[in-house]
């Protein structure tokens, strides 16, 4: 019975890790995401519980800050970031998951 039981939570892990939704976004200039620095470049974000991972696609290098994960009325048709300007660096706001009602706020 333990083996089955086992063997079914690991089953269900593995669902879990495989439809991990990430999304790509690209950074344009050094911008400050919550508690860390991103560079320009591209990467992969994904979302766990409240936290958010970016990961660079250039140098596989991850960066993890806590998010404010909100769920919004609308449907988001893209992913899309929206910054503010903090003296000469780019502070990130919000970002909209596209294909999810879900935004994140820094």
């Amino acid at each position: 019975m333990k083996k089955i039981f086992l063997t079914a939570v690991l089953a269900a892990s593995a669902l879990t890790i495989a439809n991990a939704k990430t999304y790509d976004i690209i950074v344009s200039n050094t911008t400050k995401a919550g508690s860390v620095e991103l560079k320009a470049g591209e990467y992969r974000l994904k979302v766990d519980g409240s936290n958010a991972t970016f990961t660079s696609v250039d140098s596989s290098k991850s960066f993890t800050t806590p998010v404010k994960v909100e769920n919004s009325d609308q449907k988001f048709d893209q992913t899309k970031i929206e910054t503010t300007k903090d003296g000469d660096q780019d502070r990130l706001q919000e970002i909209d998951l596209g294909g999810s009602h879900t935004k994140l706020g820094f």
